[in-house]
């Protein structure tokens, strides 16, 4: 079967026949407990550091650090993407899914030296998140700086 000489419909019916089935809603219950169960551990480092005398800001900010930290730990030791590939998006909550998405380019290309490997590929999603969060930053507030002129 050529597939370049196929119809947009043919070629439709000959995926869909290949795909197999994706379990949605177990995928979903998956990704509802392992990203509920990160928050749950988010808010018990919360709690934790407010008992040991932390502001809620500075709470926050310790919570974050830690939750980034264990996942680039557990990313690196090649831990996090076997939870990863079971659950799926529940580990896309914001904070471990970056930290993720920062440490895996590089643990590929460490063979290739700590400079030249591992720090270059650490900033390949990071650099645009930064480029564009603080443009974007700096529209916002050029933008509300022009509504208190006028």
């Amino acid at each position: 079967m050529d597939l370049n000489k196929l119809t947009n419909e043919e070629y439709n019916a000959y995926v869909s026949a290949k795909a197999k089935p994706s379990p949605m809603g177990k995928n979903m219950v998956w990704a509802f407990l392992v990203g509920g169960l990160i928050c749950v551990i988010g808010q018990g480092l919360m709690d934790f550091y407010k008992s040991r005398g932390l502001g809620v800001e500075a709470a926050g900010t310790a919570v974050s650090v830690t939750l980034i930290f264990i996942t680039a730990l557990l990313t690196g030791i090649g831990v996090f993407d076997l939870i990863a590939k079971r659950a799926g998006a529940g580990t896309l909550v914001p904070i471990t899914g970056f930290a993720n998405a920062m440490v895996s380019p590089a643990m590929e290309f460490k063979q290739e030296g700590f400079v030249t490997g591992t720090a270059v590929k650490l900033f390949t999603v990071a650099g645009p998140v930064l480029v564009y969060g603080i443009s974007a930053s700096v529209i916002y507030g050029f933008i509300l700086w022009l509504m208190k002129i006028f």
